[in-house]
């Protein structure tokens, strides 16, 4: 079998965003609302991560769904009747917010069916996406956009090939809660060479501190490595597993690099970290920052005061 190499001249144009989780962690918010759904100041954290893939340059968008998710479908489709309300009214600018996730990227849909982890929502995806380099990105992961983590990945993949994967160095300490990266400098600063990956290592058994955050920019190989992985950890598919054959025997369909971000990431996955993505996004915003500052400082000074 001849698997497809990316080339210089393949052009990343598709984004991938698994979104088939039950979000447990935010029960009962997430009983009969997608978690993807639950708002960053005033926009669901899914448009955050779809704005992100469009400033990349992906018009064409997948998303990997399950059961109870059609109000991601909804939220990135026309909503004429309201639509309407609005234009009678005269509001323009609320007419303006509502258009806008409807005229972001061309939408895909796609149901994983069994819940059988992150590496089997990929494999969903080859179909849609074909023979072409792809990007995967995890909506529990925010980059501020001021911090163009997805570009700097697609231009590595087209410059050097193979897979991307972000990465980021964390506190030794919290590795256990990511896949981890053994990885060897190049000759620019922010990207290094990955030899082995680790899911969700010990300390004492991490390579680097090293972590993978939700950004992924794939050759399509992985797709034949992802049909061969075994379930791994917590007996699902795991990409990780995936990423490590590719960048163990670049043969397959590598090599794998990584790009050492080091921006602005805002984790939705955890209630204080979601917490703390509202509270400093909606700190920046012009139309609120200011007052909202303002009443923070109050907040806090009250609360230091406090016995």
């Amino acid at each position: 079998m001849v698997l497809a190499m990316t080339t210089s001249r393949d052009r990343i144009s598709k984004a991938v965003i698994p979104a088939a989780g039950l979000g447990t962690r935010f029960l009962p918010a997430t009983k009969a609302t997608p978690k993807e759904m639950l708002p960053v100041v005033d926009k669901p954290a899914i448009q955050y991560v779809v704005e992100e893939a469009v400033t990349a340059g992906l018009s064409d968008v997948l998303m990997v769904t399950g059961r109870n998710k059609r109000p991601l479908e909804d939220h990135f489709d026309r909503n004429y009747e309201l639509e309407e309300v609005l234009r009678s009214k005269g509001d323009a600018t609320k007419l303006t917010r509502v258009q806008e996730s409807s005229d972001l990227a061309t939408m895909h849909y796609v149901r994983q069916g069994d819940p059988r982890g992150l590496g089997h929502a990929v494999l969903c995806a080859a179909p849609h996406v074909g023979d072409q380099p792809f990007a995967v990105l995890l909506g529990d992961d925010l980059i501020d956009p001021r911090d163009p983590l997805l570009a700097r990945m697609t231009a590595v993949q087209e410059e050097r090939g193979g897979s991307v994967i972000a990465l980021m160095e964390v506190d030794p300490a919290t590795i256990h809660l990511y896949g981890c990266a053994a990885a060897t400098p190049t000759d620019q600063d922010d990207v290094v060479t990955v030899s082995d990956l680790v899911e969700k290592p010990s300390a004492a058994e991490a390579p680097s501190n090293l972590a993978i955050i939700g950004r992924y920019v794939l050759d399509p190989a992985v797709f034949d490595v992802l049909r061969k992985t075994e379930p791994g950890r917590g007996g699902e598919i795991q990409l990780t597993d995936a990423l490590q054959a590719l960048a163990s025997d670049p043969s397959l369909g590598g090599p794998v690099h990584g790009v050492v971000f080091r921006g602005r990431r805002y984790d939705t996955g955890d209630r204080g970290d979601y917490l703390r993505a509202i509270v400093r996004l909606a700190c920046e915003r012009e139309d609120l920052g200011p007052d909202f500052r303002a009443w923070l400082r109050g907040f806090v000074s009250e609360e230091m005061e406090r016995p």
